[in-house]
């Protein structure tokens, strides 16, 4: 099995940044602005862009410290039984998101286009806690040129 592996230092709450990924405004100012279906575990949360795109349901959360999503859907194709876990450590005046995509069944173009994707979606996190306002989908950093 593959995974993704990120982290960035964000200046701001574990609180804060829980809720970012926890509630439907939240995920919607940083990932994609059609995000709906966000709570507590077990229910299902709906990504889209441009219509089609990844549900998750959300698996497990400890307040101020982990979230972790398995994946439940179609959609797509390579993301079937892979995890999303976001963990979050206070160090000094930043909050570290250590960002997991886990499970993947072999890496692949396909998997490096998700990395780079999550990197700038992450970086949308750090905007959207330090400033108020994020790069979510559709106005997020294009990274080719289809399309």
């Amino acid at each position: 099995m593959a995974e993704i592996n990120h982290r960035v230092g964000i200046a701001g709450s574990a609180e804060d940044i829980y809720s970012a990924l926890t509630t439907d405004a939240g995920l919607a100012g940083w990932w994609t602005t059609d995000t709906s279906g966000a709570g507590e575990v077990g229910s299902l949360i709906r990504f889209r862009f441009d219509g089609g795109g990844p549900d998750f349901e959300v698996a497990e959360l400890q307040a101020g410290r982990l979230v972790r999503w398995k994946h439940s859907g179609e959609m797509p194709d390579a993301w079937i039984d892979t995890e999303v876990i976001f963990l979050l450590q206070r160090e000094g005046q930043q909050t570290f998101v250590r960002f997991t995509h886990a499970n993947w069944k072999a890496p692949s173009d396909f998997m490096a286009h998700c990395s780079t994707k999550w990197a700038v979606f992450l970086l949308s996190l750090k905007e959207y806690i330090e400033t108020g306002t994020g790069r979510p989908f559709p106005n997020d950093v294009h990274i080719d040129h289809s399309g």
